[in-house]
């Protein structure tokens, strides 16, 4: 398996769009993602997005934003829209899409990386801490991490 940035393999953007779009959006919100996508993959700056592949096929995704939620923009950067395809899933690929982003931001010198995520106990198990909850748009409690680099 390979991680590569997006930008190298373009041809992954309609693929990551509809991914992003169907594990984190509304019906609506397509053209959205679609945006996300296209805005992540210039060389050299943020947002980024990363993809896994296996030969010629996609099996995961994972994004560096400066913000991922909307109201703590104080926090930054962030580890975002991490996503394996269903059928790879219980394979590690997420730990590893994680370990590339880290290891990115590292390299870039940030001190810390956030992420916020709806489900408890499965970032815990990499190293992240839970520093408290946050709101996501409009008023959904979501779980806040810290990783210390």
């Amino acid at each position: 398996m390979k991680i590569l940035p997006l930008y190298a393999v373009p041809q992954y953007g309609p693929q990551v769009t509809d991914w992003l779009w169907q594990a984190f959006g509304t019906s609506d919100s397509r053209d959205f993602f679609a945006s996300i996508v296209a805005t992540s993959q210039r060389e050299g700056e943020m947002p980024l997005t990363f993809v896994a592949v296996e030969g010629d096929k996609l099996v995961g995704t994972v994004g560096l934003w400066r913000c991922d939620l909307i109201s703590r923009q104080d926090l930054y950067p962030w580890l975002a829209a991490l996503y394996i395809d269903e059928k790879q899933r219980g394979r590690g690929l997420g730990a590893q899409l994680q370990q590339h982003v880290i290891e990115y931001a590292r390299t870039l010198g940030y001190p810390q990386l956030y992420l916020y995520s709806a489900c408890k106990d499965y970032y815990e198990r990499f190293g992240w801490q839970y520093i408290g909850d946050g709101l996501d748009y409009p008023s959904k409690s979501v779980h806040l991490y810290r990783f210390t680099l």
